[in-house]
């Protein structure tokens, strides 16, 4: 009979071993196969599964656990990092470019990321940020022969480095003066409120998962990286990441600083405000989409910190909720950007957008749908989205918090809205080139799934986030 340990442990075992099979099966095929990309995605597959399917508790005393919070965010980041793969292994291929060791970045990423949600230490937390950091440092440059992308990654390397020394500095205080590194432990020693050393160290905790987040004022990396890395890397390290920070930065206030959660929560709230300004007010001076859709990002979490904010279950479902149809919609919107190119150059500004309607009215709309939903309207994904998020606000007595951030919602509308003129209305300025099979399918499904299958979606998503936040919620 296995050991319980090996079964909590199970989807981080079957993608540690999987990298390392397929590192050497790259090494030796010395390039990636259709066969090499459909077994990373099995590899995903398969460690959704025994996630979903394995126990429920604590292992490696207390560093990792397993509950219905950590399944939840690892279906989803292990379903968006499957499509990364495909996504990324065609656009690649097309340049002349491809690698096996994208898929096996990837998988190493999502690993991390696995690891971060079921983070129950501070010394697990700081390895598993470290290991999908790394992976997503070397993605951002992973076209060596484009300076855009090696300056991305090396300016995401260099800002992560400085995040990584606020890490350690919280984690080092909150030791130091709690005592222990384990969660909870340090909600013993918290009781009903942090000392001013605790307080301290959080602080630098929640900057240093700020970064992580892209939440601003730790915001700095994001357009830059955001232009320069490939289009395909973007969209996957907008979405599943982000969702693995938000629910680590979760856990961590809920399960070790619960009893802390006056202090924090003035924490969260000057970060989502300053998020949803920035990214509403830089965003309207941007002609680059990749740019544009940074601020954006920056904007929509800080909606998500308005739910977290609101604390409790409740707080936390809404968060939950809103991630998952973030994930949804940028993975969309990014795969629509890969598949579009006019004379073998990527359509990336606003002006190569002009007239699409005419020349790809299917992907017209479907951008159209990403926009509507990233700005809120209903019936689209976005929408009920900040629907949840501002209910949860409200709830929680936040009522003025919730209004500030519509107010930057609005803001950002004239964005968004210009891009839909630009695509319908404006003259084209030439014929665009025939978009590519993998990147157009997940574009299509992200639209769909943006309206109207969010409707049905949510029946289901709703309760499963609601276990999942009830488990995170857990002091």
């Amino acid at each position: 009979m296995l050991d319980p340990t090996i079964l909590l442990a199970s989807p981080e075992i079957i993608l540690a071993l999987s990298a390392l099979v397929l590192l050497v099966w790259g090494a030796f095929a010395g390039r990636a196969s259709i066969l090499f990309t459909v077994a990373s995605m099995a590899a995903l597959a398969a460690a959704a599964v025994a996630a979903c399917v394995g126990p429920m508790g604590r292992a490696f005393a207390g560093g990792l656990i397993a509950d219905e919070g950590a399944v939840f965010a690892k279906v989803v980041i292990y379903a968006a990092s499957a499509v990364a793969i495909p996504l990324g292994d065609r656009w690649f291929a097309r340049r002349g470019a491809a690698r096996f060791e994208y898929p096996v970045l990837v998988i190493l990423a999502a690993l991390g990321m696995g690891m971060m949600v079921s983070a129950g230490d501070l010394i697990s937390l700081y390895v598993s940020i470290e290991l999908q950091s790394l992976a997503l440092y070397i993605l951002a440059a992973f076209r060596r022969d484009d300076a855009k992308s090696s300056e991305a990654g090396l300016k995401y390397f260099v800002l992560g480095a400085l995040s990584s020394g606020l890490l350690l500095y919280g984690a080092s205080l909150i030791y130091g003066f709690a005592g222990s590194t384990q969660f909870s432990f340090i909600a013993a020693s918290v009781g009903s409120g942090a000392g001013p050393g605790v307080l301290f160290g959080l602080v630098f905790l929640i900057c240093g998962l700020g970064f992580k987040v892209s939440a601003a004022p730790f915001h700095m990396w994001t357009p830059d990286v955001y232009e320069g890395a490939p289009t395909p890397v973007v969209g996957f390290f907008a979405g599943a990441p982000k969702l693995a920070a938000m629910v680590l930065l979760a856990r961590v206030l809920t399960e070790a600083f619960g009893g802390a959660v006056e202090q924090w929560r003035q924490v969260l709230i000057a970060l989502a405000l300053i998020s949803v300004a920035v990214g509403a007010f830089a965003g309207l001076a941007q002609n680059n989409l990749k740019r544009l859709w940074a601020y954006s990002s920056i904007a929509n979490i800080g909606y998500a910190l308005v739910g977290l904010a609101a604390g409790g279950a409740v707080g936390i479902q809404s968060m939950l909720l809103f991630m998952v149809l973030y994930v949804v919609d940028v993975t969309g919107f990014f795969a629509c950007l890969a598949a579009l190119s006019r004379d073998g150059r990527p359509m990336e500004t606003m002006d190569d957008f002009a007239g699409l309607m005419k020349e790809r009215p299917a992907l017209a709309v479907a951008m159209t749908v990403f926009s509507l939903s990233a700005l809120g309207l209903p019936p689209f994904s976005g929408f009920w989205a900040k629907y949840f998020v501002f209910k949860a606000a409200i709830g929680a007595g936040l009522a003025p918090v919730a209004v500030l951030a519509l107010v930057g919602s609005v803001v950002a509308a004239f964005y968004y809205l210009r891009l839909i003129k630009v695509m319908w209305l404006d003259p084209a300025p030439g014929h665009t080139d025939t978009p590519t099979g993998e990147a157009v399918a997940v574009t299509y499904a992200s639209a769909f799934f943006a309206f109207p299958v969010v409707l049905l979606a949510l029946m289901l998503l709703d309760p499963a986030a609601h276990a999942a936040a009830a488990a995170l919620a857990l002091r």
